[in-house]
């Protein structure tokens, strides 16, 4: 059994399940960087658990991809909570 765990929005952001869920509804922008996030974090989940095999450069530049979208959906889970708050 392997150590690696996909890191699910809803894992990254649980203080902010129902926001993400509301965001996803009421926003395109946000669901397409949410679907975008979904569809990286599966590649890196399947290269590190070995199920797909990669370069070690390609697994880097696909967590770099995800760290970069967890930066932009956090800024905008901050924006919505200032909005609503």
């Amino acid at each position: 059994m392997s150590a690696h765990t996909p890191h699910e929005l809803h894992d990254e952001f649980p203080q902010d399940e129902a926001l993400l869920r509301r965001l996803k509804q009421e926003n395109p922008h946000f669901r397409k960087l949410s679907d975008r996030y979904h569809e990286v974090n599966r590649a890196v989940h399947r290269i590190e658990t070995e199920v797909e095999p990669a370069s070690d450069e390609h697994a880097e530049e696909l967590k770099k991809q995800r760290l970069s979208l967890v930066d932009e959906i956090s800024g905008l889970l901050a924006k919505a909570r200032a909005a609503a708050g």
